[in-house]
C-alpha cells in the first residue's frame, strides 16, 4: 500500500466535530488526535450539554511525579481541578521498605489500597499507639492532627490518598525530618537529653519519602504503650463488605456509621457493568469527588438554567460534581467499570431521581412532564437501586 492511500486511510477514521444532526465542520488541524478520541463527549457534545458548565475532570496522567528513592508521588487539587475545592487527592507508590515519613496533616487522611501491602503506624493525642497492616481493598483514616507513617511492605504497594481541602498539597505537610532540619541542634540536645552531636547526620530538608528495609512482622515491631492501643480502628475492610447487589452492579458504602473513625469523609465503592448505568440522582450533603479505578465511563453534569456538559472518564481520572447537581454514570466501555465516589461529610447520602418521581403523585408526574403511563408504569416497578440497567422492563 503505498503512502498516500495508508494517508486517506487514516484520515477517513480520524473523528471530527460534526453531530449527527449536521452541525459542526471538520478540524483541520494541528491538533491532537489521541486526545479527541478518549474525550469523544467533549470534542462532539451531546445536543443536550449547554451553558458555561466549567470543567470537571482531571487524570493523574497529567500531574507532575515526585519522584524519590523509595517510590512516587503525584496529585490534584485545586491548583490542576479549580473546581474541586473541598477535597484534594494524592496517588502514591511505596517499594518494598519505601517510607512516607513520620509525619501530619492539618486535614484528616482517608486512603484506599490500590495494589499491595502496607503497614500504618499512628499515635492519638492520649498517647496511645496503633499499628496495622492493610491490603488490596482496604482503607484507613487519619483524623487531622495525629501523627503517622506509611511503609511498603514485601510487594511494595499503591494506594489514593484523600484529603478533606481542596487546597491540600502534601508536598507541604508537617515532616519530622523538616521540623529537626529547622530546630536548633542545642535545643533538640535539651529536649531529648542527648548530646548535640547526636544530631550531626540529620537528613538537612524534608525527607518525604525514602527507602528502607522491609519490616519484619507486626509481632516484632510492637512498641508498648503505657496508656494502651487506640480503642477504635483506623483501618477498615471494604471488600469483606457484603456489598448491595443490583442487576446492573453494585455498591459498597462507608461512612462514620460502619466506620466510626471517619468523620470528615464518606465513601461508596461502585461497580457498574457493562451496558449499565449509575442512575440519575445528586447529593444534599456534600460535593462528590471521584476516582475511576478500572472501565470507562460518561457522566453527563447538570448545573441548572439550562446548563450542561458530558464528560468522558477512564481508569486514573478524577471527577468532581458540585452540591446538589444532578449527574449519571454510565458504562461506556465493554469491562466493568469501577469508581470510588467521596464526599465531605460523616455520612453518605443521595438522592434518587427515579424514587422522587415514584414517591409524587402520579397525575402531578404526567402533568409536570407530559408523560405517558409508560414512565408512570415504570417508576412503580422499580426497587431504586443505586446502578441500573436502561431496561424499561425491570421490575
Amino acid at each position: 500500500m503505498d503512502d498516500k492511500r495508508k494517508l486517506q486511510m487514516f484520515y477517513s477514521n480520524v473523528p471530527q466535530p460534526i453531530r449527527s444532526d449536521g452541525m459542526g465542520a471538520t478540524d483541520l488541524g494541528p491538533r491532537d488526535v489521541m486526545r479527541d478520541c478518549e474525550n469523544k463527549n467533549m470534542f462532539v457534545p451531546p445536543v443536550t450539554d449547554a451553558g458555561l458548565v466549567p470543567n470537571m475532570r482531571y487524570s493523574f496522567s497529567d500531574t507532575h511525579m515526585q519522584l524519590n528513592h523509595g517510590g512516587w508521588s503525584r496529585e490534584i487539587t485545586v491548583r490542576e481541578l479549580p473546581i474541586a475545592t473541598t477535597l484534594a487527592g494524592v496517588n502514591m507508590r511505596l517499594t518494598p521498605g519505601g517510607v512516607r515519613e513520620l509525619h501530619w496533616h492539618q486535614q484528616s487522611e482517608w486512603a484506599y489500597m490500590l495494589y499491595g501491602r502496607a503497614r500504618i503506624t499512628s499515635v492519638d493525642q492520649k498517647g496511645r499507639n496503633y499499628i496495622a497492616d492493610v491490603g488490596q481493598g482496604d482503607l484507613w483514616f487519619f483524623p487531622a492532627g495525629l501523627p503517622h507513617s506509611i511503609q511498603g511492605l514485601d510487594e511494595g504497594c499503591e494506594f489514593l490518598l484523600v484529603f478533606d481541602d481542596g487546597n491540600f498539597s502534601d508536598l507541604n505537610t508537617l515532616s519530622i525530618t523538616d521540623w529537626f532540619a529547622h530546630t536548633p541542634k542545642d535545643v533538640l540536645s535539651a529536649n531529648f537529653g542527648v548530646p548535640e552531636d547526636t544530631f550531626d547526620c540529620i537528613p538537612p530538608d524534608q525527607v518525604y519519602i525514602f527507602q528502607d528495609d522491609v519490616p519484619g512482622s507486626i509481632e516484632s515491631q510492637e512498641v508498648e504503650s503505657p496508656y494502651g492501643i487506640i480503642p477504635f480502628p483506623f483501618k477498615y475492610e471494604l471488600l469483606a463488605q457484603e456489598p448491595l447487589r443490583t442487576p446492573g452492579g453494585s455498591v459498597r458504602i462507608v461512612d462514620s456509621k460502619n466506620f466510626p473513625v471517619s468523620k470528615t469523609i464518606a465513601a461508596a465503592l461502585v461497580e457498574v457493568k457493562p451496558g449499565a448505568m449509575r442512575e440519575l440522582h445528586w447529593h444534599p450533603n456534600q460535593d462528590e469527588w471521584q476516582y475511576y479505578l478500572a472501565g470507562e465511563g460518561r457522566m453527563t453534569v447538570f448545573a441548572g438554567n439550562g446548563a450542561a456538559r458530558t464528560f468522558d472518564f477512564r481508569a486514573g481520572d478524577v471527577g468532581y460534581v458540585p452540591f446538589a447537581f444532578g449527574h449519571y454514570i454510565q458504562n461506556t466501555g465493554t469491562q466493568t467499570l469501577w469508581f470510588l465516589e467521596m464526599f465531605k461529610s460523616d455520612r453518605f447520602e443521595d438522592i434518587s431521581l427515579n424514587q422522587w418521581m415514584a414517591l409524587t403523585p402520579r397525575d402531578l408526574v404526567r402533568d409536570n412532564l407530559h408523560v405517558g403511563p409508560e414512565l408512570l408504569d415504570a417508576l412503580r416497578k422499580q426497587k431504586w437501586p443505586v446502578v441500573k440497567y436502561p431496561s424499561s422492563d425491570e421490575s
